[in-house]
């Protein structure tokens, strides 16, 4: 239960202080149970469960939930249909998996921009270029980044991409989805 009760409350976004209190234990208890010096009553058990929304079962298994590890071959992503025939093509990654904060995937970047139109969405980007070389757009400002290259921005910034060159390219891209940040609050590019 020690490492599983640890996971299963950072996922909740819970401190150690929160879920004591919805418990009804202290600080020090609840830590010394995650760190396995403290074996919880059936009762403080059941409370353990019902805050971290989860069968009591769970936080006693032995085995590994698939859940907590989602392991993707590269033969088992998940083809994501694109906006145009001639616009990027994307592969989902962990998309089995529910209740995750991220969004993983691979992107194919097309040759031309034509069916490529600006995108924004609420949250964070990561934009990491695996293979080949690439052009970010945004309505101000263009970076171009070649294998190994990576950026982080607001996703709420209108941005498109496409590759440069004749070779492939592949990016790997990483939401966050951040739902306290709407959409349309963009910064300005510095």
């Amino acid at each position: 239960m020690t490492s599983r009760l640890r996971v299963l409350r950072k996922q909740n976004r819970l401190s150690l202080d929160a879920l004591a209190e919805q418990v009804g234990v202290t600080k020090s208890y609840l830590s010394k149970v995650e760190r396995g010096l403290s074996v919880p009553s059936i009762s403080t058990a059941l409370k353990l469960a019902r805050a971290l929304r989860v069968d009591v079962g769970r936080l006693f298994s032995e085995e590994v939930e698939p859940e907590l590890i989602t392991v993707v071959r590269a033969g088992e992503r998940t083809p994501i249909g694109t906006d145009t025939p001639e616009g990027p093509h994307y592969e989902g990654i962990a998309t089995g998996l529910s209740g995750k904060r991220m969004v993983p995937f691979v992107m194919y970047p097309p040759e031309d921009l034509a069916g490529s139109p600006y995108k924004s969405h609420a949250g964070e980007e990561f934009f990491f270029v695996h293979a080949g070389e690439v052009e970010l757009e945004f309505p101000e400002r263009t970076i171009t980044l070649r294998t190994g290259d990576s950026v982080y921005f607001n996703a709420g910034l209108p941005h498109r991409s496409r590759r440069l060159g004749a070779d492939p390219a592949t990016v790997l891209i990483v939401i966050h989805d951040d739902p306290a940040q709407p959409a349309d609050r963009v910064p300005a590019l510095p």
